[in-house]
């Protein structure tokens, strides 16, 4: 048994009928478009969480400021 009661005939089958349809070069563009768009998905969410880091040192430097100018 495969995944949920599929075979891996059928999951064959299933994949030859798909290259027939769309043909290997619409698959490998459509492949290659998913790619770049995860890449820029992870490209994003890394400078997004960097905004958050840097957002977080800058109120502690200017909390260190104001404690060193209190006393």
């Amino acid at each position: 048994m495969g995944l949920g009661g599929i075979s891996i005939w059928q999951l064959l089958i299933i994949l030859a009928i798909v290259v027939m349809l769309f043909g290997t070069k619409r698959l490998r563009s459509l492949g290659s478009d998913l790619g770049s768009a995860v890449k820029g998905f992870r490209s994003s969410m890394q400078d997004a969480g960097d905004e958050k880091a840097g957002d977080g040192d800058e109120s502690d430097a200017s909390e260190a400021a104001k404690d060193k100018s209190d006393v």
